[in-house]
């Protein structure tokens, strides 16, 4: 079973192959973490840092499981982009 972070549908990239600490491959969804903060200021009134907070503790912070979310911060000011 595939989890899913409440809220956040529209935020979903796609679905990735991952393999866990026993070998089995199993599918996660990954969500655009930008377009999770953008939603939560919109939606929720947070500034940057509030949204920013609320992911790293409430969804990055949980682990649940080999199915667990990825998130992908493309563009995020927080860290800077990444060299390529």
């Amino acid at each position: 079973m595939t989890l899913k972070i409440d809220g956040f549908d529209n935020c979903i990239i796609g679905p990735a192959f991952v393999w866990d600490s026993s070998g089995t491959q199993t599918m996660v969804l990954v969500y655009d973490a930008e377009e999770i903060r953008d939603l939560l200021m919109s939606r929720d009134g947070m500034d940057f840092g509030e949204a920013r907070e609320y992911i790293e503790y409430n969804i990055e912070g949980a682990y649940v499981g080999p199915t667990t979310p990825i998130l992908v911060w493309k563009h995020d000011e927080f860290y800077g982009e990444m060299d390529d």
